[in-house]
């Protein structure tokens, strides 16, 4: 049996267009012979310094916890336990509209059967540094003018290639999953492409 590729994903809980494109690989990992691994990027991080309207800036101070207690499992247990903590947080937070406090980590935690004191990392700049480096290795080859969902996946010439995205809605199935990976393989890995976007005429659908 062929080897499985290695292809890495960095996501913040609280972004709806990460949720669904971890859900897509989910089904690429389905139809292709790749296995996707999870890594903590933070929009509170990315957005440092910015000016931010109001409401999105509460979001943004709110959005400190998730990734805090993400990182802290992420030490304690390793990237298999993390990607369960993000399914039970995306679940809890983009099907469940549970807000992002304390409450929704402690279920989210409980859901994968962790220790409930993790919690108390949201509140905890101890685990800073360590979620600073894990966005800076995902966000140093794209830029910081893109957001999450941002993928590393095998290029043609055996190297890596990073891409912000894809941005799509709702999560393409089977067969269909694998024909979009197999484009953004194709165009992420030609030479000096940057960059395909069209308005966005629907919001997220979470199916």
């Amino acid at each position: 049996m062929t080897e499985r590729v290695a292809v890495d994903m960095w996501f913040d809980p609280l972004c709806p267009w990460a949720w669904i494109t971890s859900r897509w690989l989910l089904e690429v990992e389905q139809v292709r012979n790749v296995e996707t691994r999870y890594h903590v990027m933070s929009l509170a991080v990315l957005n440092e310094g910015r000016e931010l309207p109001e409401q999105y800036r509460e979001m943004m101070e709110r959005g400190w916890g998730p990734v805090r207690v993400c990182i802290a499992v992420e030490q304690a247990h390793g990237g298999a336990t993390l990607a369960q903590l993000y399914t039970a947080m995306g679940t809890r937070i983009h099907l469940g509209k549970e807000p992002l406090g304390r409450d929704m980590i402690t279920a989210a935690l409980a859901d994968v059967g962790l220790d409930p004191a993790f919690a108390d990392a949201a509140d905890s700049a101890g685990y800073d540094e360590a979620l600073r480096a894990s966005h800076e290795a995902g966000m140093r080859p794209v830029g910081t003018d893109v957001g999450t969902p941002v993928v590393h996946a095998p290029g043609p010439d055996g190297g890596t290639v990073a891409f912000f995205g894809p941005v799509v809605t709702p999560t393409p199935r089977g067969e269909a999953a694998g024909r979009l990976w197999d484009g953004v393989l194709l165009v992420a890995g030609t030479p000096g492409f940057y960059e395909l976007k069209r308005s966005r005429t629907l919001g997220p659908i979470f199916e």
